[in-house]
């Protein structure tokens, strides 16, 4: 069966699924710092606690993800467009002007973002223009301060303002 229908209108339908933003990170084997903005993850398993991020296979750092031993997933708060704007770019440092420390494999580690969920890389699976990174999760961590979450909608940030805080 031929589908009906092309590329942008597939990604058009998928836009209308509310996702949060998440900011990825690792330390590639050169030691190189890398990451990026990503809306595709989800939690796979609590026993063992798996979560899934996928990467495009285009993106300049996703050599030294598939190579990096484990990642952290930062997931943002509705405050934090910007770092998702700096997270998404290509070509540029990503890490110039962000304050981080180092997690778990390296994993670079963002200052107050929601929370943090440290990896170890426990499986690729290929999902055609991306790589679903099945991740372990080694750690966890929340900001204190209790913070609406940063969204996607229709290929735009969005506020989920009723959710948690109003601000």
């Amino acid at each position: 069966m031929s589908q009906t229908f092309d590329n942008i209108e597939f990604r058009n339908v998928c836009g209308q699924f509310l996702t949060g933003v998440t900011v990825v990170t690792a330390k590639g084997e050169k030691e190189e710092l890398v990451g990026f903005t990503a809306n595709s993850f989800a939690s796979v398993s609590l026993d063992p606690p798996l979560v899934l991020v996928c990467p495009d296979k285009k993106l300049g750092s996703y050599p030294a993800f598939m190579k990096a031993e484990g990642f952290a997933i930062h997931i943002l708060g509705h405050e934090q467009e910007e770092l998702s704007t700096q997270f998404a770019k290509r070509g540029v440092d990503k890490f110039n002007g962000i304050d981080h420390k180092e997690g778990l494999y390296g994993a670079p580690i963002l200052p107050e973002t929601l929370a943090v969920l440290q990896c170890r890389t426990v499986n690729k699976v290929d999902g055609g223009d991306h790589t679903i990174l099945i991740g372990q999760v080694e750690s966890i961590g929340k900001c204190e301060k209790e913070r609406n979450p940063l969204g996607f909608f229709r290929g735009q940030y969005t506020r989920v303002e009723d959710r948690v805080v109003k601000a």
